[in-house]
């Protein structure tokens, strides 16, 4: 049977809508919680899929010993690179991918460089293709998407724009025929957002202040439906680019 593995960091940050689509197209799942212990996985072929999801860490935490799995999903990452092997990053996966690619990773500041910045919240993101190409096949131009980093990359050489937002140039991008690394969350459901808002809550505080946790609730419930249908869609279109022959 084919194979989707997932490498998960975080309790609340599973692979959501991601574990539905590649169960739908006949893979079987094998989630890894590398928080818990388990392995970063060194027998991947050619054809199985990766799918690596976020996380509080990021690239700086490389050298920590805590999060020691870290150096090796880049290795990882390196290895599925030079196979362009099935691929997928969400958001801290999507930092490491472009690490993994050669590309600098960092945390994100404001204009003048004075103080660290956040997005994280509903913010539109613009799309950078035709809606009738390839993985962006049936989206629009931009759309309102659920965002939750404090870093940004450097897009990769010989790398495919795919989105942007306004804080953060590089939302997405396309590596090769089969690697695909996304900033934003598109694989979260209400009930996924509010598991996030509660596990991670002094986050969101730091990112947007006091008020923040309820201005996500409230945007959550304006733009979820239209967000999941538009996730869907996208998530469909890079499983259906990662698999073609």
């Amino acid at each position: 049977m084919k194979r989707a593995v997932v490498l998960q960091h975080a309790e609340f940050e599973g692979p959501a809508a991601i574990a539905e689509i590649v169960v739908q197209e006949g893979y079987s799942l094998d989630v890894r919680a590398l928080h818990r212990g388990a392995r970063v996985p060194r027998d991947l072929g050619r054809d199985d899929l990766l799918v690596v999801m976020g996380g509080s860490m990021g690239v700086a935490d490389l050298d920590r010993p805590e999060y020691s799995y870290l150096p090796a999903e880049v290795e990882l990452l390196e290895r599925r690179i030079r196979q362009d092997a099935p691929s997928l990053g969400v958001c801290l996966g999507a930092q490491l991918l472009a690490h993994a690619a050669g590309a600098a990773v960092y945390p994100m500041r404001s204009e003048d460089s004075s103080r660290r910045v956040y997005e994280v919240g509903w913010a539109p993101v613009a799309f950078h293709g035709t809606k009738n190409e390839g993985v962006l096949a049936g989206l629009p131009s931009e759309a309102p998407v659920l965002h939750w980093h404090g870093d940004t990359f450097d897009l990769p050489a010989n790398a495919r724009l795919l989105a942007s937002s306004a804080r953060c140039p590089h939302q997405g991008f396309q590596l090769g025929r089969r690697l695909f690394g996304l900033q934003f969350h598109c694989e979260l459901a209400a009930g996924d957002i509010e598991v996030f808002l509660r596990e991670d809550a002094e986050y969101v505080r730091q990112a947007n202040g006091a008020a923040g946790i309820e201005q996500l609730r409230q945007d959550t419930v304006r733009y979820v439906d239209s967000f999941r249908s538009l996730g869907d869609r996208l998530l469909q279109n890079i499983l259906r680019a990662m698999i073609a022959p």
